[in-house]
């Protein structure tokens, strides 16, 4: 993994979507688990590159990591549809950064 590969001192690994490292969307148990097993990691950790791998699971069935973003899953329609959604984001990043200056 490229974290530890750069050697951080304390790394909670959760098999988790991009964006969803603290836990599942609304799922607060989730959340304040994963907040527990990272406070935990902290004060006990033996020393650097300490690895802990949360028990959570996004789902019991392994198959999402196959459709996560994979884009040659998705059909024309949906990859444009993500297109014009990113592309409103970017346009609301800018106003949000012009405005802050």
């Amino acid at each position: 993994d490229i974290v530890e590969h750069a050697g951080v001192p304390r790394f909670l690994f959760s098999d988790f979507p991009l964006g969803n490292s603290a836990g599942r969307p609304h799922d607060t148990a989730s959340q304040a688990l994963t907040l527990e097993l990272a406070l935990t990691l902290l004060e006990a950790a033996p020393g650097p590159r300490t690895t802990l791998q949360s028990p959570l699971r996004w789902r019991d069935d392994p198959s999402w990591k196959l459709d996560y973003n994979n884009v040659a899953r998705m059909s024309a329609d949906e990859l444009a549809r993500r297109r014009r959604e990113f592309e409103a984001q970017k346009v609301i990043a800018r106003q949000v950064r012009e405005g802050a200056a």
